[in-house]
């Protein structure tokens, strides 16, 4: 058990090493490939063989889903009809460790004969495929994790994060948002959390509990239990929200004192309560009520007028989950 464990130690120390060393080589190079990738009207078209495709795949999968429209070509087929998916504007990104596969050398000359811009991830600065691309990536490492150095670990890995360097750079680049990011992420729990608003969540309208500073802290109770979220927003004469009672400022007051029946409700509100706009997304409510560890939060207007309230238990109903909190 301990060769085991001291083996899975080795091949975590090899990779982290393998990473480590690429930020180094974050340089004019790179920031040349981004350029390249940004201002292509096409796509970004990935290749390469073996383990290198299925790390191209992964990249393709990552830049798609953060803006950046990629496909993967596999160059077996396309040295045998898929290179017709290749248009001029298109940039062409190669994976190879040794940047001498013989697939990606037979397709080499037809990139630069339609004119494509080549970018490489290669682990050998001096193979055929870095003298022939336009920029070249240095993905090299000093050893793989396999103990023989032979099956493709380290090596696949540096590739991984170096092609994750270039999906997030893009992402920057393109600016694209949290909201761009939800329309690619539909389904499932990403999609909720990037997708639900406030609004869709909310109890409005006559659901809502509210009542005036003015009213005795009985009435308040009464609007409290019939609407059952266990807190009230509290408003002035003109509708403006000034405060909220909840469960838990209750029983706080009943702490202090059992005379209450000359309260009224501003004597016991809190005042100045967390609100959210009625368009913002419900994991944003959820990270508030989170970070305050409240379990409710008044949904309100640029006029700070209460339009409704959202309560823990309805997102963690909706699939958002939630953590421990408290009134």
């Amino acid at each position: 058990m301990s060769d085991s464990i001291e083996q899975g130690k080795r091949v975590v120390r090899i990779e982290a090493a393998a990473v480590a060393a690429l930020e180094g080589r974050i340089d004019a190079q790179f920031a040349r490939a981004v350029d390249l990738l940004s201002k292509s009207t096409g796509r970004v078209v990935i290749t390469g063989m073996g383990k290198s495709g299925i790390i191209a795949r992964k990249i393709v999968a990552t830049m798609n889903s953060t803006g950046t429209p990629a496909i993967f070509l596999h160059p077996g087929d396309a040295v045998h009809g898929d290179l017709g998916t290749v248009q001029k504007t298109d940039v062409v990104v190669c994976i190879s460790k040794s940047g001498d596969s013989l697939e990606l050398r037979q397709l080499m000359p037809v990139f630069r004969k339609m004119g494509v811009p080549i970018v490489a991830l290669v682990g050998n600065m001096r193979s055929e495929l870095a003298q022939t691309s336009d920029v070249v990536l240095d993905i090299s490492v000093v050893e793989e994790a396999c103990p023989h150095d032979l099956a493709p670990t380290a090596s696949t890995t540096a590739a991984l994060v170096m092609g994750d360097a270039l999906a997030v750079a893009m992402l920057q680049r393109r600016n694209f948002t949290r909201e761009d990011f939800a329309l690619f992420h539909p389904g499932g729990n990403l999609g909720k959390q990037l997708l639900l608003q406030v609004e869709q969540l909310m109890v409005s309208g006559k659901a809502m509990p509210v009542v005036r500073e003015d009213v005795t802290l009985s009435e308040a109770i009464v609007e409290m239990t019939s609407k059952r979220l266990g807190a009230t927003c509290v408003v002035n004469a003109n509708g403006v929200l000034t405060g909220i009672i909840t469960d838990g400022d209750l029983r706080r007051l009943l702490q202090r004192t059992t005379t209450v029946g000359q309260l009224h409700a501003a004597d016991v509100m809190t005042k100045d309560p967390k609100t959210i706009r009625q368009d913002m997304l419900a994991a944003t409510a959820l990270e508030e009520m989170e970070t305050f560890k409240i379990t409710q939060l008044i949904v309100a207007d640029e006029a700070l007028h209460p339009v409704g309230m959202v309560h823990l238990h309805d997102l963690v109903k909706a699939g958002l989950g939630g953590g421990e909190s408290a009134s």
